[in-house]
């Protein structure tokens, strides 16, 4: 077990709002647009979830680092949050597949984080002020100095990040003899996703976030997968130009969170920055199309505007969120494309929307 002594820390908000508490992890400085998650398990896949990347995190459950760490639950090969504050931070963890304490994960990976702050107040001061950018540090305590610091913060509208967590060399995984080939464009894929379509008699090959579509093409898969990943939608028109070049060629096309956004992109659907993310393991949403309910993992904070998509000639609205009624789904009319906001691969959350992948699969053959 790492050592850990309980130094003192401080959590700044943008708004000037501050709160104190205990290091956590690395001793240091951290900054980053500050959002919560609602799951009550599955930390270490939210730490290494790549759409999180730039993202101080704040973990509504009360503990955390309980059930320690292990390498099968990494969703990427490294931590991917900027920072971390929660409530009850525990070194000391149980559980016989654990391999190390998230002190020591934590130390390893880098990460600065806080503990010992009440995330209750926290989170609905989040709720009720928006989302805003935020700066941890355990090394620097004066508060004046944190907010200079703090105001050099970019804001994560405008703000392009796939290029900064995709694979910097395309690579494949599964096996090659499987029934179908699928591209994956990665604009920061988590690992379960991949698993998705191996489990499904699918070759992947993971291409980098700028990958052309020609380059993929010349690959000559059965189908393309557009991945989730941080970041403003709007502020990438790389990624944008290969989804339309897609469509243009009435390839096969499946999107998960940001492919979602950029699938209404090429639609001529806006997307928009939230209030509040949806960040989660339970959030309920409806699959309209076959009349039926799913319980969903969720992680985005920028959506689809519901009005363009309501009033769009060559979308249909395939799911709809129960808590808020935002667009969770879509396809287009006369094509094999379709994308949903959740995650279906889960990890962590419920197996309900798995079904998406075998949707896909089905495509690839009709």
């Amino acid at each position: 077990m790492s050592n850990y002594t309980k130094l003192p820390a401080i959590l700044l908000l943008e708004d000037g709002t501050v709160y104190h508490g205990k290091a956590a992890g690395k001793i240091g400085t951290t900054t980053g647009e500050i959002c919560f998650n609602t799951g009550m398990t599955g930390y270490q896949e939210i730490f290494t979830d790549p759409s999180y990347f730039g993202q101080i995190m704040v973990t509504t459950n009360a503990h955390i680092g309980n059930y320690g760490t292990a390498e099968e639950e990494i969703e990427s090969n490294q931590i991917q949050i900027a920072g971390l504050v929660c409530k009850n931070y525990s070194v000391p963890f149980s559980r016989k597949l654990a391999k190390e304490s998230i002190q020591g994960y934590f130390q390893d990976g880098n990460l600065v984080g806080i503990s010992d702050v009440d995330t209750r107040a926290l989170v609905r001061h989040i709720r009720n002020k928006g989302a805003m950018n935020a700066i941890i540090s355990s090394e620097i305590l004066d508060i004046d100095a944190l907010k200079a610091k703090l105001k050099e913060v970019p804001s994560m509208e405008g703000l392009e990040l796939s290029t900064q967590v995709s694979t910097k060399q395309a690579y494949h995984f599964g096996d090659e003899n499987a029934r179908y080939r699928v591209a994956v464009l990665d604009l920061g894929v988590k690992k379960n996703i991949l698993r998705n379509f191996c489990d499904r008699d699918v070759y992947v090959k993971v291409f980098p976030a700028k990958t052309t579509f020609a380059e993929m093409e010349s690959w000559t898969p059965d189908g393309y997968f557009i991945s989730n990943g941080p970041g403003d939608p709007a502020a990438m028109p790389y990624a944008l130009e290969t989804v339309k070049e897609i469509l243009k060629a009435d390839k096969p096309m499946f999107g998960i969170c940001l492919g979602h956004q950029l699938l209404a992109l090429a639609n001529g659907i806006r997307t928009e920055k939230m209030f509040n993310g949806h960040r989660g393991i339970n959030h309920p949403v409806k699959n309209i199309i076959a009349d039926r309910c799913e319980i969903t993992s969720q992680n985005h904070g920028f959506g689809v505007v519901a009005d363009d998509v309501r009033n769009s000639d060559t979308v249909e609205i395939t799911h709809v969120n129960l808590n808020d009624k935002s667009i969770e789904g879509i396809r287009v009319k006369g094509k094999k494309a379709f994308s949903v906001q959740y995650h279906p691969e889960s990890s962590p959350g419920p197996h309900d929307s798995r079904y998406l992948f075998d949707d896909f699969t089905a495509m690839l053959t009709a």
